[in-house]
């Protein structure tokens, strides 16, 4: 049996950051996803929220993950369950593995205050179902 290439497919990066961002929110203990800088809360180029994609000079994908958590919660557990979700998901999804999944805990947040929704964490429209 033969193998006929067809052309190229391309992943965009904005793909794998919604795949990562929406993989990261699931996991039970995190609150929500927080940019790193103020700069990237203003900028309109940046629409990652919390996910910062990187490649190295050997070609291996890095992803950095800026997150809240719930007060409560085993921070080392909840952020080696984001490392697995994170890679999982992408590597399910879009056959791209993540060579390092480094996750930033920026803070914890405390019991009452309610979990922003799945829609207004990345705007997208697919997330009116």
């Amino acid at each position: 049996m033969t193998t006929e290439t067809i052309g190229d497919i391309v992943i965009s990066p904005r793909v794998l950051e919604v795949i990562t961002g929406i993989s990261a929110t699931k996991v039970d203990g995190v609150h929500s996803l927080r940019n790193k800088g103020v700069a990237d809360s203003l900028s309109k180029s940046t629409l990652s929220r919390g996910v910062y994609l990187t490649t190295d000079e050997a070609g291996n994908v890095v992803a950095d993950i800026y997150v809240y958590l719930q007060y409560g919660v085993n921070v080392p557990a909840v952020s080696m369950a984001i490392q697995q979700a994170v890679k999982s998901a992408v590597y399910d999804m879009a056959e791209v593995v993540i060579a390092e999944v480094n996750i930033h805990v920026e803070g914890i947040v405390p019991e009452k205050t309610p979990k922003p929704d799945m829609k207004s964490l990345f705007n997208e429209d697919f997330l009116d179902d």
